[in-house]
């Protein structure tokens, strides 16, 4: 949830569909139905709290993918940045099957499942 509803024009504008929590009835939901939600759809979440890397990692889930946004309290133009950056050097595939950390200066990739 701490993602800008404004993720999902950006990532519309390049192409990909999305949609974020809080328009779909999602927005007090637990952290693993909205992970079985995007299982179930195919779709990769893109978040800033660290539980969902964690749910995957303990669970030694395959999907969803997950691209975390790191380093607090983010302006959303910040935010959307450092997604940009992460679609233009990380191919869709490999999205929806990790764990991708965006942080300030790098972007680190880990594989789905963990362990």
């Amino acid at each position: 949830m701490p993602v800008t509803p404004r993720a999902v024009e950006f990532l519309a504008e390049r192409g990909h569909e999305a949609l974020h929590a809080s328009t779909i009835g999602l927005s007090e939901a637990s952290d693993t139905v909205i992970l079985e939600r995007a299982r179930a759809e195919d779709r990769v979440v893109v978040t800033a709290d660290l539980d969902y890397p964690r749910l995957l990692a303990t669970h030694g889930g395959s999907s969803p993918g997950v691209v975390l946004v790191r380093h607090g309290n983010l302006t959303d133009d910040e935010m959307l940045g450092r997604l940009g950056r992460v679609l233009d050097q990380i191919p869709p595939a490999e999205l929806g099957a990790s764990i991708t950390v965006v942080e300030s200066t790098r972007i680190r990739t880990r594989k789905l499942p963990i362990g």
